[in-house]
C-alpha cells in the first residue's frame, strides 16, 4: 500500500522558506498570493496490513517534529508495479 505523509508547520510558526517564496512570486509579478507555507511530502510503501496506529506512531516518533509541525496521512492504495 502506498501512503503519503504531508508534514507542514503549525499555524503561527514562522516559515522563512514560505516567506521567501512569497516575496519571489511578488517580485515576478504574481499578484493575489496572500501567504505561502512550505511543507514536505513523504511517500512510503508499506505492507497492506500496516495499521493506522503504526503510521501515526511513525509520524510522531520520526517523520514530524510534533512541537512545530502537523501531519496528515493519506492512503493512496495498492502500490503500482512497473
Amino acid at each position: 500500500m502506498k501512503v503519503r505523509i504531508l508534514v507542514r508547520l503549525k499555524p503561527g510558526v514562522l516559515d522563512p522558506q514560505g516567506r521567501a517564496v512569497h516575496h519571489s512570486l511578488e517580485g515576478l509579478g504574481f499578484d493575489g498570493v496572500e501567504d505561502v507555507r512550505i511543507g514536505r511530502m513523504i511517500e512510503m510503501e508499506v505492507a497492506d496490513g500496516t495499521s493506522d496506529e503504526t503510521l501515526d506512531a511513525m509520524c510522531q516518533k520520526l517523520l514530524a517534529n510534533m512541537v512545530i509541525e502537523d501531519y496528515a496521512i493519506e492512503k493512496v492504495g495498492q502500490a503500482e508495479h512497473a
